[in-house]
């Protein structure tokens, strides 16, 4: 099929044909972005891949038949795409989104907070930039079912160094990661494991209870006044994450830190001032350079810095940008984890 150049082209898979046209208006409001198909369900939007050949898919959650979730499980496992998820459910389906964003999925967007009825606005001046550069993300094939257990020997630093507490930062693409390397920790891992990952309002607790259920070690959204002990602690939507010098977690609502509520950078220097050389850093897929001045203070307190390489992130902005601040380490999303452990047990 013929392609203009430098058209984005979007297949919409949606089953209101009132919300599926209100979708089209919206994103051809962009000259440069065609709707090549609109399917009302993801058995057909599946069919339709071959011939239509988009750049990116929009997918419902909730549909007749097959469900959001096993279409992008199914498609990212078979003939892989960037896929934008729309969901109408930030609660009870903010699970399912979850999963369908660590199934491969790039972001999960609220019906609620996209408005399909005035194009001309600017959170759809925004909506239809965000389609562009889903649009352009690097995509791999994703194994259905579980995550394997990776193989790879831990890679060695040039010390051991006792960890005391980990800080892993995410964006665009970051689930997907994210599971890939919580997978692969056991649930004896006795260091404390504190995330940021930038995710759309109110999905982040559907986040942490679909990786809680997934992953051997406990998560759960972190709390402030909580002690830091062992397991994996979400930063809830809306507020910093931070460690206090007796070991506290704590939570910021109010202060600007970036582009990003909760930031990075915040966690990780705060990591750097609790944990000095027994903190480690770890920036994985993302838009911009969130976390990058947080592994760069890390460094500078002689911790250990990981960032995920550019061949297995789907975006490599945030990984470029901590590589470029000096991380330590760049590896494959499939070496993390085995380095994680490897330094825990060797710097114990």
């Amino acid at each position: 099929m013929s392609r203009a150049a430098g058209t984005t082209r979007v297949l919409v898979c949606e089953d209101s044909s009132t919300y599926a046209e209100a979708l089209r208006r919206l994103l051809q409001q962009d000259k440069t972005i065609e709707v090549v198909a609109v399917c009302s369900t993801a058995e057909a939007a599946i069919a339709e891949l071959p011939a239509v050949q988009p750049d990116l898919v929009t997918m419902d959650i909730e549909l007749p038949g097959m469900s959001g979730l096993e279409a992008v499980e199914q498609i990212m496992s078979t003939t892989p795409v960037p896929i934008l998820v729309i969901s109408s459910f930030a609660g009870r389906g903010s699970v399912t989104a979850a999963a369908a964003l660590a199934a491969g999925a790039l972001e999960v967007v609220a019906k609620d907070d996209l408005d399909v009825l005035h194009p001309d606005a600017e959170s759809g001046v925004a909506f239809r930039r965000r389609v562009q550069l889903l649009a352009g993300a690097h995509v791999i094939k994703h194994p259905r079912g579980r995550l394997p257990r990776a193989t790879v020997p831990p890679v060695s630093t040039a010390e051991s160094r006792r960890v005391k507490v980990i800080g892993i930062v995410a964006s665009t693409g970051g689930p997907q990661a994210l599971s890939t390397v919580l997978s692969n920790i056991p649930a004896d891992f006795a260091v404390p494991v504190l995330v940021v990952q930038h995710i759309a309002a109110g999905f982040a607790a559907g986040l942490a209870v679909w990786l809680d259920d997934a992953v051997p070690l406990p998560v759960q959204l972190a709390r402030a006044g909580e002690s830091l002990s062992p397991g994996v602690w979400i930063a809830p939507d809306g507020a910093h994450l931070f460690v206090q010098p007796r070991g506290t977690l704590m939570l910021d609502r109010q202060t600007k830190a970036g582009l990003h509520r909760p930031s990075g950078d915040v966690l990780l220097r705060s990591l750097a001032d609790f944990a000095g050389p027994a903190a480690v850093g770890v920036i994985l897929s993302g838009m911009g350079s969130d976390g990058a001045e947080g592994v760069a203070a890390i460094r500078a307190a002689g911790g250990v810095t990981i960032a995920q390489d550019e061949e297995s992130s789907a975006i490599y902005g945030m990984p470029r940008a901590a590589a470029e601040h000096g991380v330590e380490l760049v590896l494959p999303i499939t070496e993390i984890a085995p380095t994680l452990i490897g330094l825990v047990r060797t710097g114990a």
